[in-house]
């Protein structure tokens, strides 16, 4: 066996290591993992018929190879009901445990924005049978995604408007502020639950005014003065 070969080491072809485009650079950010926090802002709390209260965030994944960079949304099979949730999302550096709230954002490389979409249909079917929303959130190509750009490129998150627009509309529309958990205390509390490392993704929620989407939708996210996203919405992909 050769090590010189890395292949070699494997029983089948290795898979291929999803990353993602950096801004002003030609090097690629490998993505290990890919966290997200439900209910992060208080009007979207009420819009999904929830309390806004200050309550211990709550976690849930989608797959590294989930993200979708460059390329249109196709919409997905088993869904009728498929909304878009755009969301700030940081790119980590380093992690580990129970990481301190004044520490948590030199772990940060970097900043984007993207859509989380969910077969809502789905979800509300898990929900009501007690299952996990797998599913739902976790489906081929469910995060579109921009580029990251390096948090050295960023000076500052605090009063950046957040907002996406459907066929021209703007649908959604907040302020990073609005956030119910900030963005060092997002990392300290996930910290809490896993051991974050350098490659993991967080999406940090989605402010309220999310909708449905149907093919042939146009999308246009942005974060002010941060990052930009566009695409629209196809057909399935093929199977």
């Amino acid at each position: 066996m050769s090590n010189s070969d890395p292949q070699s080491l494997y029983a089948i072809p290795m898979p291929a290591i999803p990353a993602l485009p950096i801004r002003g650079t030609d090097k690629l950010f490998p993505v290990r993992r890919v966290y997200c926090v439900g209910r992060n802002y208080a009007a979207h709390a009420i819009e999904m018929g929830h309390d806004p209260d200050r309550e211990s965030p709550f976690f849930f994944q989608k797959n590294p190879s989930n993200l979708l960079y460059g390329k249109d949304f196709p919409y997905p099979p088993l869904s009728e009901d498929v909304h878009f949730e755009v969301e700030l999302f940081l790119a980590l550096k380093e992690g580990g445990s129970n990481i301190a709230t004044s520490e948590a954002m030199d772990t940060i490389f970097g900043y984007g924005v993207g859509v989380d979409f969910t077969r809502r249909d789905l979800q509300a079917e898990a929900k009501k049978k007690g299952r996990p929303w797998t599913a739902a959130k976790a489906f081929e190509q469910s995060a579109p995604v921009s580029a990251i750009v390096p948090a050295a490129d960023v000076p500052t998150l605090a009063s950046k408007k957040i907002r996406l627009d459907k066929n021209g509309e703007t649908q959604q529309q907040s302020d990073l502020d609005h956030m119910i958990w900030k963005v060092p205390e997002v990392i300290a509390e996930l910290s809490k639950q896993f051991e974050l490392a350098a490659g993991d993704i967080i999406f940090t929620g989605t402010p309220a005014g999310v909708g449905a989407v149907e093919i042939g939708d146009q999308l246009d996210c942005e974060i002010e003065d941060i990052a930009q996203l566009s695409f629209k919405v196809t057909g399935p992909a093929a199977i």
